[in-house]
């Protein structure tokens, strides 16, 4: 009987069934990852999956400083390196999903807003990541690429901060995701932009070195990878990664 338990324990722990699961995300992944989470927890009974979710760099930070974590998801293959060139990542990260920037603004699009080069309108207040955050420079390859130079009203840490400013009316425009821009739904218009293809997120994933339950890690980043996961992504605005 002894030998029965033990063989069941390790089919569970094989197949990442029980325990906790903890991921740290980036900010524009919450309301994909946490609809999977759920989706991970129905389908490994016992399993708990806990999200922190934020700014790529904060989160890399943490996980240098030595937060306890099982998987890291980033924003960018920038914010990923930071994680792996302290050797906190269990083998070579996977991109997940890209992701493409959008300008967010007020419904209705009040201030006539339809291209980055309106941004630096006189009286015309935006809002950006901080250039550290993936949003943030993705928003500076854009900006560039357009030649357009602004200054502006708030520099946020991640990308829920910028898309706050712009439900809030503090600001008249925000760049932001186009995954954060649909998931704000009926609240906000997205304009897009044609300088939005120079500066393309790629999302990485990882399970990191020092997980506590590197089976859960493992299953977790392998159902998010999945056609149930892709899915989800989809479905929220992600784009698939390049064929390699």
């Amino acid at each position: 009987m002894a030998l029965g338990l033990t063989g069941c324990s390790g089919d569970r722990a094989a197949s990442g069934d029980g325990g906790s699961v903890t991921v740290f995300a980036a900010a524009s992944l919450t309301e994909s990852f946490t609809k999977l989470g759920r989706d991970f927890e129905a389908a490994h009974p016992g399993t708990t999956v806990t999200f922190n979710f934020a700014g790529s760099s904060a989160l890399a930070t943490q996980i240098t400083q030595g937060a306890p974590a099982d998987v890291f998801a980033a924003a960018s293959p920038a914010t990923m390196k930071t994680v792996t060139d302290a050797g906190d990542a269990a083998g070579d990260p996977v991109t997940l999903v890209r992701n493409q920037l959008v300008i967010a603004v007020p419904k209705g699009n009040p201030h006539r807003v339809g291209g980055l080069a309106d941004l630096a309108r006189p009286g015309t207040k935006v809002a950006l990541c901080a250039a550290q955050v993936p949003c943030g420079a993705a928003a500076e390859r854009a900006l560039d690429a357009a030649g357009v130079r602004l200054t502006p009203a708030t520099l946020e840490q991640d990308v829920k901060g910028a898309l706050a400013k712009v439900k809030l009316g503090e600001v008249d425009a925000a760049l932001v995701y186009r995954t954060d821009a649909r998931a704000a739904g009926t609240e906000l218009d997205a304009v897009e932009f044609p300088e939005s293809a120079r500066a393309v997120n790629d999302y990485p994933i990882v399970v990191l070195t020092h997980a506590g339950n590197p089976a859960g890690a493992r299953a977790f980043v392998a159902y998010v990878r999945s056609d149930a996961g892709r899915a989800v992504l989809t479905a929220a605005g992600f784009q698939a990664p390049p064929s390699r």
